[in-house]
C-alpha cells in the first residue's frame, strides 16, 4: 500500500468502527502494545466509539484512498476530580503501515485538541519495548514520567511499562 505524504486526518465515526477494531485486535493479538488478551466484539467497538462521543472526548483516523490505517483518542488518566487537566493518550497503527508515517501524522493533530481543550498534561504508558512508540513520542516532546517494573503479563512474560508525559 502506497501512503501519501500527508493521509487525511478525520474524526471517527461510526462508520470506522470495524476497521478500528481490526486494529486494536491486531495489537491485542500479536503486540504487547496493548495489555489485553481478548480481541475486542463488534458490539464493544460500537460502544467504545459511542462512550467517546458522550463524552466528549476525540477519536482521531488517519484515511488513506478510503482505508483506515490507524486511530488515536485520549481518556481520563485516572478517574478522581483532581486528575481533570491530565489524560492519557492511545495510538494504533494497521500493521502494514507500522513505520510509515502514520503514528506521526495522528498524534500532532491530537495534542493540538487537548491543548485547544485546556488540558494541562498527556500522559503515554508504553510498553518498554515499544522502541518505535517512544521514539514517536520523545520526538513530539514527552518526557521520561518513570517506569513500572514487571507491570504486566502477556505473551508469557513480564513487561515493563514506561510513562512518559508532555506538558502543554
Amino acid at each position: 500500500m502506497t501512503i501519501p505524504s500527508s493521509p487525511i486526518i478525520r474524526n471517527a465515526t461510526l462508520d470506522d468502527a470495524e476497521a478500528i477494531r481490526a486494529i486494536y485486535n491486531d495489537a491485542v493479538v500479536n503486540t504487547t502494545a496493548v495489555f489485553d488478551y481478548e480481541p475486542r466484539s463488534a458490539q464493544a467497538q460500537i460502544d467504545w466509539l459511542r462512550m467517546k462521543a458522550e463524552q466528549k472526548l476525540p477519536v482521531l483516523v488517519a484515511e488513506t484512498d478510503g482505508a483506515v490505517l490507524g486511530y488515536c483518542s485520549y481518556g481520563p488518566f485516572r478517574p478522581w476530580p483532581a486528575y481533570l487537566y491530565t489524560v492519557e493518550n492511545a495510538i494504533y497503527v494497521a500493521p502494514e503501515v507500522r513505520g510509515k508515517g502514520i503514528g506521526k501524522a495522528l498524534l500532532g493533530p491530537l495534542l493540538q485538541l487537548a491543548k485547544d481543550n485546556g488540558l494541562h498534561t498527556v500522559i503515554a504508558g508504553i510498553t518498554a519495548e515499544n522502541e518505535a512508540s517512544l521514539r514517536l513520542h520523545r520526538a513530539f516532546g514527552y518526557e521520561p514520567a518513570g517506569t513500572i517494573r514487571q507491570a504486566g503479563w502477556k505473551f508469557e512474560r513480564w513487561l515493563d511499562l514506561v510513562f512518559l508525559q508532555k506538558m502543554l
